[in-house]
């Protein structure tokens, strides 16, 4: 399909039917997200595929018990990894980059170029930034496999101002459950699967395209 056309096809999905997603097509959408752009290739996420009806179950509990986390063949849990931006980890890849050591060295003192120097919270949302790329990627190569998906929102993480004891420990439990280490922040989740109802037709709802898109005077 052609690009355009898959971008405006591409809608929101939370009810699927019971059908399973080939391994193989699951690989493909990962590598998408594998394959995206990033600020000097830093690559700052993780992706964590999930069929597991119980880890699903928790997934949803963590996203305010949304029932499509549950009810989805796959959950991708995109984690926003502070750790790539680590000197010994971001320096690694700068070299594969081609970049010497002196010029490393000047990368890790710019703060436009080396977002640690800014603090936790700039650090998290340069992650965050790049972290969307990917999505974008995953999602589009979803529905080129004919996936239909939904991103999540409201989700229970480490940032999130005034939690509950109950939210952390559903948190705790989550990053248990996943392996992740601290400065791994669960950011959002793509759920996937085949939507109950193939009839229903895109209504994508938009701003006026000439409120938004603009052309510099010459």
């Amino acid at each position: 399909m052609d690009l355009l056309n898959l971008i405006e096809a591409r809608k929101s999905v939370r009810k699927y039917e019971d059908k399973k997603i080939p391994k193989e097509d699951l690989d493909k959408i990962l590598r998408a997200g594998w394959l995206a752009p990033s600020w000097m290739n830093s690559q700052p996420w993780k992706f964590i595929a999930v069929q597991n009806n119980e880890t699903k179950a928790m997934l949803s509990e963590l996203a305010g018990f949304q029932p499509h986390v549950k009810n989805a063949d796959a959950v991708i849990v995109c984690v926003a990894d502070n750790n790539a931006w680590n000197r010994e980890v971001f320096g690694e890849v700068l070299k594969k980059r081609g970049m010497t050591d002196d010029g490393i060295d000047k990368i890790f003192k710019i703060e436009t170029f080396y977002p640690p120097l800014l603090g936790q919270k700039t650090t998290l949302l340069r992650s965050v930034e790049q972290l969307t790329y990917a999505i974008s990627y995953m999602m589009l190569e979803a529905k080129e496999l004919n996936i239909d998906s939904c991103i999540i929102g409201a989700i229970a993480n480490e940032i999130t101002l005034k939690n509950t004891d109950d939210k952390k420990q559903i948190i705790e439990k989550v990053n248990n459950t996943l392996n992740l280490k601290d400065g791994e922040v669960i950011a959002t989740m793509i759920t996937l699967g085949y939507s109950e109802n193939k009839e229903e037709k895109t209504n994508k709802q938009r701003k006026n395209i000439e409120d938004i898109v603009f052309y510099e005077k010459c």
